[in-house]
């Protein structure tokens, strides 16, 4: 291989998996030694070793980001799924109702959901603990785009493979569940694992409510020590260790099922 191959991809479009993953390290440390300069351009000391002491502290707050996101993710799936099918129900109420839902969700910022849920509707109801709260408001915030992902999916479904499955004697549920059902899942799975990264990267915005998670565990322990860039700098780490796993899978599903439109 010669030093021009290695640095550029073939006529096709194909990298070899050292490629990618030599030239993943090389940005990494491009994006390190950029924010390096800029540390020592401000004169800031960086001493990592203040964060040793809240080691469990973190370990908690990493933990419980961790749960919050898996439980959000559940549940937004099911919204999604129930608000993707209501979407194209024939009853008109419900299929206009998913739409509001889907629109004022995506038209209005996360940090405006979650103090009218939390404060408003969440005080009605009786709704508080925070952990509850937070994985419910995040819920309903991603459903809304997870449902856009599932009723795109749904839409690509050729009208020629319903039709056929019609002249085999299927009825809808049939249709849906051998016909809909496998394809619609290995098209939308890249979209989800996708969501997923930001179901994570959402999840900081509940420090706004005192949900403890990583976000709010580092705004208590700078509370206590002053140490923000320190503990800024490490929170950033923690969050990219959470999502970038999830970036490349979401890239490896792309690859895994991609088809002809």
């Amino acid at each position: 291989m010669t030093i021009k191959s290695f640095f550029v991809a073939d006529a096709d479009g194909r990298v070899t998996r050292t490629q990618v993953l030599i030239h993943i390290a090389l940005g990494l440390m491009v994006l390190g030694g950029f924010l390096y300069l800029s540390v020592v351009r401000l004169g800031l000391t960086l001493d990592f070793g203040v964060l040793w002491g809240f080691r469990v502290r973190i370990w908690q707050g990493f933990v419980n980001t961790v749960l919050l996101s898996l439980t959000a993710m559940v549940i937004s799936l099911l919204i999604g799924f129930a608000a993707a099918l209501g979407s194209r129900s024939r009853v008109l109420f419900l299929r206009y109702l998913c739409k509001i839902y889907v629109s004022f969700i995506r038209g209005t910022p996360l940090i405006a959901q979650i103090y009218l849920f939390f404060y408003i509707i969440g005080t009605a109801w009786g709704v508080d603990n925070r952990f509850l709260a937070g994985a419910i408001i995040l819920s309903v915030f991603e459903g809304a785009y997870i449902t856009e992902i599932i009723r795109g999916g749904m839409e690509s479904i050729e009208a020629t493979q319903l039709e056929a499955a019609s002249a085999v004697g299927l009825n809808r549920w049939q249709t849906m569940r051998l016909v809909e059902l496998p394809q619609v899942t290995s098209r939308i799975l890249p979209g989800l694992a996708g969501q997923f990264a930001s179901v994570i990267k959402d999840s900081s915005l509940l420090s706004i409510i005192a949900v403890v998670e990583l976000t709010q565990t580092m705004r208590e322990i700078t509370a206590t020590n002053f140490a923000f860039f320190v503990a800024y700098f490490f929170l950033a780490a923690l969050y990219f260790a959470l999502t970038f796993p999830v970036t490349l899978f979401s890239h490896w599903l792309e690859k895994r099922f991609r088809y002809e439109a």
